[in-house]
């Protein structure tokens, strides 16, 4: 395990490319986990634009953790050592979109658009703290296990001096393309007329396009392991611990239910009638001819 700066403890590799390499770390001053991005050049780089590289990827870094809003990774801090910078940042744990894909297939247009929304946000943030953002892609996707839509790898280092940053509407045409990976008919389905509005050269068309891409997300089919409309969970298959525990929250919620409400009401009523009438007299009937057959019993014995 390498210490990083005197505080970043590297665990284990999450993640690696030719940008770098991404490690889970353990902050020794904060004691937390966090996300620390090595970055190094792709070989054979010559030496003068390495450094140029790492100089922009610093920079990039440094303007980056101004970035507020759950859709970005925050960035923590940035060092440099072994003449690299090293960027710490939120460790975000869950699947890529790309990962997401490839195991379920295509997403249901409801889900496809809240995910589009999340990256839109997260693109707007990282622009109004002047770092656009380059590269989007799957793989840059993260959909967190607290169900927060993360987009990562802010900082790149492509953002050469000489070069002007991409503007607003890049932003959405690289939407438009993410989009149309997500769903199952990108040239038809649904959301076939939003993707391709964004990425359209008009500024009316790409505004009414992120419009219908919100009323995407407020309607139609739920997005997975969402809860319906009534509030109640929705359930699947269950197995192993999670069966067991789930079988034991509805035995207890059964039980909760015979023990309050008008659930209570026929038992108590019942305590209190005791016995009913028709066994009452039948039971002193019989009674009355035990005591007159010992009286008949007696007189003949007599």
């Amino acid at each position: 395990m390498t210490l990083i700066a005197g505080r970043y403890r590297l665990l284990d590799a999450l993640a690696e490319g030719a940008a770098g390499i991404v490690w889970r770390a353990r902050d020794e001053t904060r004691g937390r986990e966090v996300a620390v991005k090595e970055v190094h050049a792709p070989p054979g780089t010559p030496e003068a634009e390495e450094r140029l590289l790492y100089e922009r990827v610093e920079h990039e870094a440094r303007a980056a953790e101004a970035i507020r809003g759950p859709g970005v990774a925050e960035v923590y801090d940035v060092v440099v050592e072994r003449g690299r910078p090293w960027i710490v940042m939120e460790l975000v744990r869950g699947l890529t979109l790309a990962e997401t894909l490839e195991a379920d297939g295509p997403l249901p247009d409801r889900e496809a658009a809240r995910v589009a929304l999340g990256v839109l946000a997260a693109l707007r943030a990282a622009r109004e703290a002047g770092v656009p953002y380059r590269g989007l892609a799957p793989d840059r996707v993260l959909l967190a296990n607290d169900g927060r839509v993360v987009v990562t790898g802010v900082a790149t280092g492509t953002s050469a001096p000489d070069t002007p940053p991409p503007g607003a509407e890049e932003d959405l045409r690289s939407l438009g393309a993410l989009l149309g990976a997500m769903v199952a008919d990108a040239r038809s389905g649904p959301l076939a007329a939003v993707a391709a509005g964004l990425a359209d050269r008009d500024a009316g068309v790409r505004a009414g396009a992120v419009r219908e891409l919100e009323r995407a997300a407020g309607a139609g089919e739920r997005p997975r392991g969402s809860t319906p409309a009534d509030g109640a969970p929705e359930r699947g298959p269950v197995s192993g611990p999670e069966r067991r525990e789930h079988s034991e929250h509805r035995e207890h919620d059964g039980a909760a239910g015979l023990r309050g409400g008008r659930a209570e009401e026929p038992a108590r009523t019942g305590a209190r009638r005791g016995p009913g009438r028709g066994v009452v007299l039948v039971a002193g009937i019989a009674g009355a001819l035990v005591i007159v057959a010992a009286l008949v019993w007696q007189a003949v014995r007599g």
